[in-house]
């Protein structure tokens, strides 16, 4: 895969975020549209225009509900993202070969020096994060530092700085947190569904409940393929990244081989933190070629990656 370069690579990722800005919020929209539309289904003399209106009377509070959540989750995320990491600033005096590698990459590109997290975990991973120079954090487990020589380890940081030069990160924040909206409608249906007295309900209450139900999965369903396909894309971009940045594609191939071991971090429960990872911290999977299941995978097959690094 040809790296395009830095600067179109930046435009393409804020032109995404601009995208997904819109199209979350249009699917949202449509959904609730359709759950009006369906609803009505069940009402004898109920019209189109009767469906518009109560369509158009509940969108401001939808608008404002998404709003609110977004502005929350936005500023939150940090702290969410070091919860579900167990991770926590890193000094210089602990580890002054991580900081000199991690000044090194930034003094060479012109990068301000982000944050720099340890992951307490033995195994071989490491994510960034942020939104901004003030949030912009590299983290790394100790398993990560401790295993892989100067060499590869350079190769990794670079690849996360990548992340952070491309505004992957800022990309992938706005994904989790419109994705967490239809998750967390989804689970307070079903929760609904499961401990509410819907078999009791003599007014259509129940049948609204499980078309919400419905619909609530499916935009969750179809935010989620797009927050995969991102993910994947981000992936093969900063191991070009990488290689552009450190000169020695080798090093990150070599890196990834020894990660593909053991990347389990055992604090990581969360699919949406799980992406943010070089490589997904949850249960390995198979090396195996692309497939359907590929398509709710967050990251690209190792391998793959390791093939394309070999071929620069």
């Amino acid at each position: 895969m040809r790296y395009v370069g830095l600067q179109s690579q930046i435009w393409r990722n804020n032109t995404r975020s601009v995208l997904l800005l819109m199209m979350f919020p249009i699917v949202f929209f449509v959904l609730a549209w359709l759950f009006f539309f369906l609803l009505s289904l069940k009402v004898e003399n109920q019209t189109m225009e009767t469906v518009n209106r109560e369509f158009l009377n509940t969108l401001p509070w939808i608008t404002i509900g998404v709003l609110i959540w977004f502005t929350i989750a936005w500023f939150s995320h940090s702290t969410m993202i070091r919860a579900a990491t167990d991770s926590r600033p890193l000094t210089r005096n602990e580890n002054k070969r991580v900081y000199n590698l991690v000044e090194n990459l930034c003094i060479s590109t012109g990068m301000t020096m982000p944050k720099i997290n340890l992951i307490e975990d033995d195994s071989l991973n490491a994510f960034a994060s942020g939104i901004d120079k003030k949030s912009f954090t590299v983290s790394l487990s100790r398993g990560i530092i401790e295993k892989l020589n100067d060499e590869e380890l350079e190769a990794v940081i670079a690849h996360e700085l990548t992340h952070i030069r491309n505004r992957d990160v800022r990309l992938l924040i706005i994904s989790i947190v419109f994705v967490g909206i239809f998750a967390f409608i989804a689970q307070a249906l079903f929760r609904t569904i499961r401990f509410g007295s819907l078999g009791r309900n003599k007014k259509g209450g129940g049948y609204a409940i499980i078309i919400a139900l419905v619909l609530a999965a499916v935009g969750y369903l179809i935010a989620s393929l797009f927050r995969f396909a991102i993910s994947r894309k981000r992936e093969y971009m900063a191991d070009a990244g990488s290689a552009d940045m450190t000169k020695r594609p080798l090093a990150l191939a070599s890196a990834l081989r020894k990660i593909s071991v053991d990347p389990t971090i055992e604090a990581v429960k969360r699919e949406d933190v799980a992406q943010l990872f070089i490589e997904n911290p949850g249960v390995a999977k198979k090396n195996g070629s692309f497939s359907m299941g590929v398509l709710f995978s967050t990251h690209p097959p190792i391998n793959k990656r390791i093939e394309l690094l070999e071929q620069f």
